[in-house]
């Protein structure tokens, strides 16, 4: 069934067929037609099903008609990568229509998203926690909002994002259509459901936990401290070509990214400690080609969309089955084909068995020939806790030193007053001292707004 069968406005059917996409996806065929209609959507479906285009399609169609000069559709998502990646969705849908979007997200400056929220940007996508800065300031105002779209629900969950999530709604206009999407549907994010939609189309696919088809997996059993070589043996056999590499925390992927670095690989890293210009040059060194291996959290999970993407690699195994589905769902994307290595360690057999249960499948184990798996550990990839803890002590430490340092430098090069010496204005002193500052103050504010 191509796109023209859903009665798609004709600015859409061509950047659809520019992007290269000639038939919907099964739920892009459910989600879409009900969403044209002006229906509410809760939507269940696994990650690379093509969601993103089931909400934005929709709403695009109802806006290339109306006035400019007020945001009308919002996107919730949880991470900054998976925004960005939404806005880069819009912006290819959108390009033959009059349709502005922009993209509100922590770790970048505000004033390009206030000025977003002045000139009314048709469609804001945004993260919680930086919506609600804006929200503080009399410009963020979404009264004309007609569209909400709440993206990735169960992460959001995870996130602990729901309480930010139930102060956006106070914002928002209680006339409106919503659209939600959701991997999963927890007994919590099924609560949210009800408080949000009014009579929703159900849309229901893959209700069995499990990667999407054409994903080819199998396991690697390693010991902890080899995998690293491990890593290097399969890039240097061609086994793998361009990696998106998981990691079970940040320090982990700092130090894998600097063993393959060491090792001749071109390699980056991206998780939450980097700040948002870091993230987004390893995001597009590594769609560019620049770096054949990123290596990521779980903050990327669900927030990285590279064409004809290769190879995901578990470096650790997940604890969670569904996080597994998300991490290899980023390759087989549309319908292609793509590897999911995992490597399991005798430690996490166990994680290994839930994913598996879940999945309902055993997955195959994988040698690999000539890999010397009784060779001599490298060094650990994980700073123990106490370690981190201790160095975070003598970082504290050093620069209370510093500070202490400062304060006697200052205050000896400063005049010492004459104890007799009558103060200047002695009925600040009657007053009160906050009287007196609130005076100051007012003065100051008075110059800056001048």
């Amino acid at each position: 069934m191509p796109f023209s069968t859903l009665q798609l406005h004709p600015s859409l059917l061509r950047g659809l067929k520019e992007l290269g996409f000639a038939r919907p996806t099964p739920v892009q065929s459910e989600a879409i037609p009900p969403a044209l209609a002006g229906r509410d959507v809760l939507a269940s479906a696994m990650t690379g099903s093509g969601k993103t285009a089931a909400f934005l399609l929709p709403i695009l169609h109802r806006l290339i008609d109306r006035p400019r000069g007020a945001t009308r559709a919002l996107v919730l998502t949880p991470t900054r990568e998976l925004a960005l990646q939404i806005l880069e969705h819009l912006n290819g849908l959108a390009t033959h229509t009059p349709i502005t979007g922009a993209a509100v997200i922590g770790g970048v400056g505000m004033g390009p998203q206030e000025h977003a929220f002045r000139t009314g940007a048709d469609v804001i996508v945004a993260t919680p926690g930086r919506l609600l800065d804006h929200f503080r300031a009399p410009y963020a105002r979404m009264s004309s909002l007609e569209y909400l779209v709440i993206d990735e629900a169960d992460r959001m969950l995870d996130m602990g994002f729901l309480p930010e999530i139930r102060r956006i709604l106070r914002h928002l206009p209680a006339r409106r259509q919503t659209l939600f999407f959701s991997a999963t549907l927890p007994a919590p994010i099924v609560e949210l459901t009800r408080e949000l939609l009014k009579n929703p189309v159900r849309v229901a696919l893959d209700r069995a936990v499990g990667p999407a088809v054409g994903i080819a997996q199998a396991v690697y059993p390693v010991p902890q401290t080899l995998k690293a070589p491990l890593l290097v043996a399969l890039l240097e056999r061609g086994d793998l070509h361009d990696a998106l590499v998981f990691t079970r925390t940040k320090h982990r992927a700092n130090r894998v990214a600097q063993f393959l670095v060491k090792h001749g690989v071109k390699a980056e890293r991206i998780h939450g400690n980097r700040s948002q210009a870091q993230r987004t040059a390893a995001l597009a060194g590594f769609k560019s080609g620049q770096f054949q291996v990123l290596v990521a959290t779980d903050i990327a999970a669900r927030g990285i969309d590279v064409e004809a993407l290769g190879h995901v690699v578990n470096f650790d195994v997940p604890k969670v089955p569904e996080d597994y589905v998300h991490r290899v769902g980023r390759t087989a994307r549309a319908e292609l084909t793509g590897d999911a290595f995992t490597f399991v360690s005798r430690e996490e057999e166990d994680d290994l068995r839930r994913i598996e249960n879940a999945i309902g499948k055993r997955l195959p184990r994988v040698m690999v020939p000539d890999f010397d798996y009784a060779a001599r550990p490298v060094a650990g990839l994980e700073i123990p806790r106490a370690d981190r803890i201790a160095a975070i002590r003598q970082e504290r430490a050093t620069a209370r030193a510093r500070g202490e340092a400062k304060k006697q430098g200052a205050a000896g090069r400063a005049p010492a007053a004459h104890p007799r010496q009558a103060p200047l204005r002695p009925s600040a002193h009657r007053t009160g001292a906050a009287g007196s500052g609130g005076n100051v103050r007012g003065r100051a504010q008075r110059r800056r707004r001048r």
